[in-house]
């Protein structure tokens, strides 16, 4: 166990919100995010935010400028896609029961405040240690033609199946991760393909946004040969490696300085997100 990457894991607690699939506001996830953050910078725990969402599209703030993205959000809104903008980095991602995304919500110690490479590898290695178990061989690197492309695209065989993006705020760090688990990568590639198609029309630049290919991209389940399940799975092998690294004091110190907000108070945080980030040329 890499646990010198890992440090500062030992005393996080686990959030698993994997199951809960009835909150309706794909933001609701990254406005609680927010609110964990600010803890975790005022002295509360490192949290592992575990969540799923049925049906998103989530943008990134330079494709949200595109000329066409409020009319190719309206489409997909309309095919029953919840269409949000986030605030840390990255390109489009959609998010379905398949995807597992993973938070990291971490205080920023003055280590992290001169690298922020080190939590990227902290995020790595934990997804890489709960894999460890398949036998695969998890690379990190662009990989050419996937959506939401970056020097952290995690990948099996040169196909990616995992972005990851951070957030970082004045007192704590928070380092996002999308893991296409189970369904097709084809499939999630077509979608954000299409996206950017009618939302980049009239682009003469294509260094404006991702050109994506559809054989970029494909699942641990269709990597591995795993069934439906996989992101239980992987939440689980995801917990375990975090149980490994705890300890009695940590858990109990974190357990003392843990609260949870209010679930309206992150709804209005999230409504105030969706707000500020919107489409810009709507």
């Amino acid at each position: 166990m890499p646990e010198d990457t890992l440090s500062g894991l030992e005393n996080m607690l686990i959030l698993d919100r994997s199951q809960l699939l009835e909150e309706p506001d794909a933001l609701y996830p990254f406005a609680l995010d927010e609110w964990l953050g600010r803890c975790a910078g005022e002295g509360g725990p490192a949290v592992c935010h575990l969540w799923r969402h049925p049906s998103a599209l989530i943008l990134g703030s330079r494709d949200s400028r595109l000329p066409g993205a409020a009319a190719a959000a309206q489409q997909l809104e309309a095919d029953g896609y919840d269409v949000v903008v986030r605030h840390s980095g990255g390109a489009a991602v959609p998010l379905d029961t398949g995807v597992l995304n993973v938070s990291l919500i971490l205080p920023k110690t003055s280590s992290s405040l001169s690298d922020f490479r080190e939590d990227f590898e902290k995020m790595y290695t934990l997804i890489r240690e709960a894999l460890a178990g398949t036998g695969r061989r998890v690379d990190k690197g662009e990989i050419a033609g996937a959506y939401c492309p970056g020097d952290y695209d995690l990948s099996i065989d040169g196909l990616k199946f995992c972005g990851i993006a951070q957030r970082r705020q004045a007192r704590a760090t928070i380092v996002q991760a999308f893991i296409v688990a189970e369904g097709s990568g084809q499939a999630r590639a077509r979608l954000v393909r299409a996206f950017y198609e009618e939302a980049a029309s009239g682009i003469a630049k294509p260094e404006d946004y991702p050109l994506v290919t559809e054989d970029s991209t494909a699942s641990l389940g269709e990597l591995l040969g795993l069934g439906h399940g996989a992101a239980a799975v992987l939440t689980e092998e995801i917990k375990r490696v975090i149980g490994s690294l705890q300890s009695e004091e940590g858990l109990a110190a974190a357990g003392a300085a843990a609260r949870l907000p209010d679930p309206n108070e992150i709804r209005a945080n999230a409504r105030t997100m969706r707000l500020k980030y919107w489409i810009s040329n709507t």
